[in-house]
């Protein structure tokens, strides 16, 4: 196991509730679990982190399982009901630019970027996903999952198009990279709250880390329908545009591929 002997010490004074799993089936499973059936003792900011996931989901409901002690799995409970119903779409984006900016401050040098709507790049190889789900029955709760690609070595990589610390040749500091995570996620939504400047700012900065925007992408729709075309803009309800054939086609939902 990787999980330090003295837990997640950094990490623990960001979140109000840290819970630290030996191993869990799924975080974001458990966390909903946990929120549903005592709401009231899950703050916001509450946490769940293992380095051991057996059965964790990534968007589209597809399985994302890693060796014991090659990923940190993490689920952060957020409490939405200050944010505008308009900007809560913003929620998982900016929980991927948190990530980003977490992962950025222990790869100097390294090209960190996000890809629409929250995975995370380094050198156009995917080390993070997140995936969000709202709490059943409570809209305003909203558990953000995230799994990231720690001591996992080049062998044991899923994909082509996936990459680690380990396989790039880095070591990882789990618990600040947990502390920096929660503590720009907090503050992203701090700001989404507040509304004005100040979610205009942090909309500014996912836009402005997200290589999704200028790019050759395919889009596969969750009707089954692909569309090709240029990305040209995140929009104010954080949707992407993609434009095919002289038109323009908002997207809310889809896998986006950067076509080289």
């Amino acid at each position: 196991m990787t999980i330090p002997s003295h837990g997640y010490p950094l990490a623990a004074a960001v979140s109000p509730r840290l819970q630290v799993m030996d191993s869990a089936d799924s975080t974001n499973a458990t966390l909903l679990t946990q929120a549903l059936d005592d709401p009231a003792s899950l703050p916001h900011l509450s946490t769940i982190v293992t380095s051991d996931q057996r059965k964790g989901r990534g968007r589209l409901d597809r399985a994302w399982v890693a060796p014991a002690g090659s990923a940190l799995a993490v689920s952060v409970l957020l409490r939405s009901e200050a944010i505008s119903l308009a900007d809560r779409g913003w929620i998982p984006l900016v929980a991927g630019g948190a990530m980003t900016r977490a992962v950025a401050g222990q790869l100097d040098g390294l090209d960190v970027r996000l890809k629409w709507p929250n995975d995370v790049l380094v050198g156009g190889l995917k080390i993070s996903g997140i995936l969000a789900e709202v709490v059943t029955g409570d809209a305003q709760a909203v558990v953000v999952g995230a799994g990231v690609n720690t001591r996992m070595t080049a062998a044991e990589l899923p994909v082509p198009t996936a990459t680690s610390f380990a396989a790039l040749t880095r070591d990882v500091d789990e618990d600040r990279l947990l502390a920096e995570y929660l503590t720009a996620l907090r503050d992203a939504v701090a700001a989404l709250a507040v509304g004005g400047e100040g979610a205009a700012r942090v909309k500014q900065e996912v836009r402005d880390a997200c290589a999704t925007v200028g790019a050759a992408v395919s889009v596969s729709l969750p009707d089954g329908a692909s569309l090709v075309g240029r990305a040209d803009e995140i929009d104010e309800d954080g949707r992407l545009v993609v434009v095919a054939a002289g038109v323009r086609h908002v997207v809310s939902a889809g896998d986006v591929v950067h076509v080289r």
